[in-house]
């Protein structure tokens, strides 16, 4: 995907970009790939970056009430934050990963409405701070929920990244002892491709339980 049909692809989804910003893409996608030669942050090839890691990032961006903040869980090298953070400058982004290449990385790339969080997510002592949770390509679904919806606020939404695969999982979770609610499932397909994107909307209706999320070990061991 090329420039162009990047940006025209963002019109059709109710994101015009400014000159500025669409610079700022180019810059950071350049600044990846040299980075990439010698720190393996990225295996999709660099003639899909626009594609796979930009516009993948904002398929979901007009779920994501203005001004909120909003907190990505495993962000890598910054997807979906640092797209979030460049096309829409009035959500304040946290981004969290315990690889120190990744946040090294990103915090390098930092924009001025983004905090980066070097740190395993089960061990950030983080309570009800944000209004939208995510995160993309993160552990299975039980998994991600539990490691989001302590750090979502009441009445605010946890909204992971997942494939057509995970379908028939969104409503399996036990949802009880993190105090979220399924909703809806939002669908998008990413343009250019068959790829189906699907965005279960978890509302936060309930202090999550104390103990959670438990510790890795016991995660994995005992999926929710």
């Amino acid at each position: 995907m090329d420039v162009e049909r990047f940006i025209e692809a963002l019109k059709a989804l109710g994101l015009p970009l400014s000159e500025e910003q669409v610079d700022q893409f180019q810059r950071f996608e350049s600044a990846l790939y040299k980075a990439n030669e010698v720190m393996n942050l990225t295996r999709v090839p660099q003639e899909e970056c626009w594609r796979r890691h930009f516009l993948d990032s904002l398929l979901f961006q007009n779920l994501i009430p203005r001004h909120s903040f909003v907190l990505d869980i495993g962000s890598g090298p910054g997807f979906p934050s640092w797209p979030l953070a460049c096309a829409r400058p009035d959500v304040k982004l946290t981004t969290i990963d315990s690889n120190g290449k990744m946040h090294g990385f990103l915090k390098e790339m930092s924009l001025s409405n983004m905090t980066v969080v070097k740190e395993r997510a089960e061990n950030w002592k983080v309570n009800e701070r944000f209004d939208f949770v995510t995160g993309r390509a993160l552990a299975p679904l039980s998994t991600q929920l539990e490691l989001s919806a302590r750090p979502c606020r009441i009445k605010k939404f946890v909204v992971p990244m997942r494939g057509a695969s995970d379908r028939e999982l969104f409503e399996t979770v036990d949802l009880e002892p993190l105090g979220l609610k399924f909703v809806e499932t939002v669908e998008r397909e990413l343009p250019g491709t068959d790829i189906i994107r699907l965005f279960p909307i978890y509302e936060k209706v309930a202090k999550t339980k104390p103990g959670f999320p438990r510790r890795w070990a016991e995660i994995k061991a005992y999926p929710l």
